[in-house]
């Protein structure tokens, strides 16, 4: 179920499910959309119960290294409140463009597809690496 803040029409929907928050992004996001995302996450984690989010990007043609770094901010944020964030539907050609480019998505645990990203979310705390096993 989607709540927004009083006042407030959300860009990119973000669905509750048992604890988790998910957010599937389609299209393009543009740098304001994705700071706005940013903050709107950090907002449902804090006034919630929330110990997981799910942020699923096969709809997302393109990486670039702002969205890159707004997607490790967000993993970063969660993590502070106490939820881990798990990146899921990652396109072969966003990853090797995200490689090309130097880009790392530190605190970022990553599934390959929603149903993986929730059962990872479920297993509990991720180890000392980052990495959960079934992982990609």
């Amino acid at each position: 179920m989607t709540i927004p803040r009083p006042g407030y029409s959300a860009a990119v929907p973000i669905l509750a499910m048992e604890g988790i928050l998910l957010v599937s992004l389609q299209g393009e996001l543009h740098d304001g959309m994705a700071e706005q995302l940013q903050q709107d996450i950090t907002h449902r984690i804090a006034h919630s119960s929330a110990t997981g989010v799910v942020i699923d990007v096969s709809g997302v043609e393109i990486v670039d290294s702002f969205l890159g770094r707004v997607l490790a901010e967000i993993a970063v944020s969660a993590r502070l409140l106490a939820a881990s964030t798990v990146l899921c539907g990652m396109r072969p050609a966003v990853a090797i463009t995200m490689v090309e480019l130097g880009l790392t998505l530190p605190g970022l645990v990553t599934a390959l597809d929603v149903e993986r990203a929730l059962e990872l979310l479920r297993q509990g705390p991720s180890d000392a690496s980052g990495t959960r096993e079934g992982c990609t």
